[in-house]
């Protein structure tokens, strides 16, 4: 059976649990090597974004890993508690926010490749699998997107 009378109402059948519980099982091989840096998977991804290009606005960083300010802002604060970033408000406009690597935020970054390297390790996949099965991903989420007006 094919088409909508053929979609089940099944939690194994749905592609959104597919990814969810995907997504959850990567984190869990992430969380180690996390730990051990001190951050959570969240801030990790927000070192990334900084680790890429330093100083950005809070609502360029929020583009990039698709959060809104109201959500980044606490997560931010707590890093500048960290003291892995400092936030200062434009010159230009009061009402931006630029994020900037801290000293200590930029040496993390040496530390930082293990995280990425244990999870292709677990994935048993080869890194022309991962490629291809992150590009679909990449495209998944743009008609995704793209589908509920973003």
């Amino acid at each position: 059976m094919t088409g909508p009378q053929a979609l089940s109402l099944k939690l194994d059948d749905q592609l959104c649990f597919a990814l969810y519980s995907a997504s959850n099982a990567l984190k869990k091989v992430y969380r180690p090597a996390l730990t051990h840096l001190g951050l959570t998977y969240p801030q990790y991804l927000v070192m990334m974004v900084l680790w890429e290009r330093d100083s950005q606005r809070v609502s360029e960083i929020g583009e990039r890993l698709f959060l809104d300010s109201a959500t980044l802002t606490p997560l931010l604060k707590r890093m500048e508690t960290m003291a892995l970033v400092s936030r200062v408000r434009a010159v230009e406009d009061e009402r931006q926010v630029i994020v900037s690597l801290t000293d200590k935020g930029k040496a993390l970054r040496d530390d930082a490749g293990v995280a990425p390297m244990e999870a292709f390790q677990a994935t048993g996949c080869t890194p022309e699998e991962l490629i291809a099965l992150r590009d679909q991903l990449k495209s998944l989420r743009a008609d995704l997107m793209s589908h509920a007006g973003e």
